[in-house]
């Protein structure tokens, strides 16, 4: 896909590109700066650092069209980054560019407002491509998982398939008695997002109670029956 800009894009797209590794932010900026349509406005480690470089353009006028981010860095990963640019600068397009195409990290990227999903492995013309697209106000997907989102529409997983890695974890834990606060304690979140977590896993397999899923996590072999 190598669509020319529009004019909506006056010409040249700016790009700031975020990752926390340097050789790859200097990779992906050699490449782009032989485009004459993109230039590259700017580079951050993390996403602290994104957020400050763009105030910074901001201040002056020279805000970038679309943010090239990693999803795993230190200070602030990429979804929280995300997010966060969607609601200082809406009109800013963000597109992921990452090693990782778990659907959970998928679905939390675009439900943070990413307008592109990039597996690193991708072609260089495939981030060109993307790139484009968000400036345009379109959204582009690696085709592997485009092809997984479309699957889940057509086959939604049901039961234990339908809860994500964390869920799982969580409904072991669930299975095994503890509380909200002691599964915080053991997998290091907040009692809060635990019970969340309770709550979704209860949602999702149709539940009305802990007892219930506990005894769904030892029938489907999740945890070894008890006694």
């Amino acid at each position: 896909m190598t669509t020319a800009p529009d004019e909506t894009t006056e010409g040249v797209v700016r790009v700031l590109i975020v990752d926390d590794h340097a050789v790859v932010r200097r990779g992906i900026r050699a490449y782009l700066e032989v485009l004459d349509d993109l230039e590259v406005v700017a580079e951050a480690g993390n996403g602290v650092e994104a957020l400050a470089r763009l105030d910074a353009l901001s201040v002056h006028g020279e805000l970038p069209d679309v943010v090239l981010v990693d999803l795993l860095m230190p200070k602030m990963d990429g979804v929280t980054t995300t997010a966060r640019i969607r609601e200082r600068y809406p009109d800013l397009r963000t597109v992921v560019l990452t090693s990782f195409g778990e659907m959970e990290r998928v679905h939390a990227a675009l439900a943070a407002g990413a307008s592109g999903y990039l597996l690193k492995d991708a072609e260089p013309t495939e981030v060109v491509a993307a790139i484009r697209a968000a400036a345009r106000g379109e959204v582009f997907l690696d085709p592997a998982v485009a092809r997984q989102l479309t699957q889940e529409m057509v086959s939604p997983p049901t039961g234990l398939g339908s809860l994500t890695a964390r869920e799982r974890d969580v409904l072991a834990l669930v299975a095994h008695g503890r509380s909200n606060q002691e599964i915080a304690d053991e997998l290091v979140i907040s009692e809060r997002t635990a019970r969340t977590h309770v709550s979704n896993v209860l949602r999702k397999l149709q539940l009305t109670s802990r007892t219930q899923a506990a005894l769904v996590a030892v029938r489907q072999g999740l945890v070894p029956p008890q006694g």
